[in-house]
């Protein structure tokens, strides 16, 4: 039988943004700093994404450099 977990929303996105990206641009705000922490957890343990790859996050210092880092 498969294991079934139980996660909040934000670990939910921060899955599947973690596995399809590259980068990760984040910028810690409340209530959504736990996807930019858990990207951080994941890309430090070396956890790979679709590609193979271990994505780089950068934390930026505004929500205007956020912005610009997805535009």
């Amino acid at each position: 039988m498969k294991q079934l977990l139980t996660i909040d929303g934000n670990e939910a996105v921060a899955n599947v943004a973690y596995r399809v990206s590259e980068v990760i641009a984040i910028y810690p705000i409340t209530p959504s700093s736990g996807m930019g922490e858990l990207s951080d957890e994941w890309a430090s343990q070396g956890k790979t994404n679709v590609w193979g790859s271990v994505p780089r996050v950068v934390e930026l210092q505004s929500e205007g450099g956020a912005a610009g880092t997805v535009h």
